[in-house]
């Protein structure tokens, strides 16, 4: 092992800055991860490419980038439990303080502790790196049939997904509304599909991630909003009933308001991307309707493990959502495109390949 590693961090002025720095050393309870594959998060985008570090909270000023991380562990520290060097593993992007009740329901992202809880890429050295530092407490296995860039787009898009999803009970009896098809979005047709839902419907105003949708067999429809025509469109799709669930991915007030009142009676509507605010009318846009929102926020390690395990047994690709790779060296290139938002999920892998 070098003493020394190429790293990325981001400055928050729409640049990537690489330094060299020293190879991390486990402590007790941890693991050096030899990174394999890290996806680029549209929150990485929207809270730090653009956030110049003084703007910043301090936890997260100045640390190795990437939150979605995967790879081998390549060297244990003392105490470990479960896992060994050799090991594939993806990682719960937050690392909680373990004793909490919230992280004790496994909801890391809901640590009570804010002196300890840090979110891997923000508040403390993340994936865009040859190597990285884990708790061993946040690892989740890497089934052999995934490849290494399926298990970093579960280590945060798919996981928030799976979680409101499954909140939401979705099955083969739903008709299910996606807006937003960005890489969350595509995610959440990929995982509706998978829960049985084969009436689906995308929404998005880039026609290259409408393009993406329909080429990929995700959505039978996938629908330009337009001029206030969206809703016309879905409600003429499913007869005038509308869906029985609807899932914003576009975090925009446009979008979450288009989600609500295109579900029909009974209808669930799960708000998954963040930001932004919406305004509707209480009564005509939900309680005469009987209608349920659900937030949902990331999910439980728990089921984030399941979900890794259920991806296998289904047989389906998160990689396949991937338009574009970049290796370490191009990273300014891959959170370029990512942040001009015509495409699908762009993956950072340091050896330049494709792993499988």
């Amino acid at each position: 092992m070098n003493a020394k590693m190429k790293a990325a961090y981001l400055p928050g002025d729409g640049s990537v800055e690489f330094r060299e720095v020293d190879v991390p050393a486990p402590g007790h309870g941890e693991v050096l991860i030899r990174i394999k594959a890290a996806t680029v998060c549209g929150s990485d985008i929207k809270g730090i490419y653009h956030t110049p570090r003084e703007k910043r909270p301090e936890t997260f000023r100045n640390n190795i980038a990437g939150h979605e991380p995967c790879g081998v562990v390549e060297k244990c520290g003392p105490g470990m439990r479960r896992f060994k060097e050799g090991d594939r593993v993806l990682v719960y992007h937050i690392s909680g303080c373990g004793v909490c009740l919230e992280c004790r329901k496994g909801y890391m992202i809901n640590c009570s502790n804010p002196a300890i809880r840090a979110a891997y890429g923000w508040d403390r050295d993340g994936a865009m790196a040859e190597f990285m530092l884990a708790d061993e407490k946040d690892l989740i296995p890497l089934p052999e049939s995934m490849s290494y860039i399926d298990g970093a787009m579960i280590s945060c898009g798919f996981g928030t997904v799976f979680e409101g999803l499954d909140n939401m009970g979705v099955s083969g009896k739903d008709t299910v509304l996606v807006v937003g098809l960005g890489p969350v979005g595509m995610a959440a047709l990929m995982l509706a599909k998978a829960l049985g839902a084969r009436e689906l419907i995308g929404v998005d105003v880039v026609k290259e991630r409408r393009d993406i949708a329909l080429a990929k067999g995700l959505a039978r429809h996938a629908l330009d909003p337009g001029p206030g025509c969206a809703l016309a469109d879905v409600m003429a799709l499913t007869g005038g009933k509308g869906v029985s669930v609807a899932v914003d991915c576009s975090g925009s007030p446009a979008g979450r308001l288009l989600a609500l009142q295109a579900a029909g009676k009974w209808g669930r509507i799960g708000y998954i991307g963040e930001g932004s605010t919406v305004e509707f009318a209480p009564s005509n846009d939900l309680m005469h309707f009987q209608k349920t929102i659900r937030g949902s926020w990331v999910t439980s390690i728990w089921r984030m493990e399941e979900l890794t395990t259920l991806i296998a047994n289904w047989g389906i690709h998160p990689d396949e959502l991937v338009t574009h790779t970049f290796p370490l060296a191009r990273a300014q290139e891959a959170f370029d495109l990512m942040d001009e938002g015509r495409c699908g999920k762009v993956a950072v892998v340091p050896d330049g390949s494709h792993p499988i």
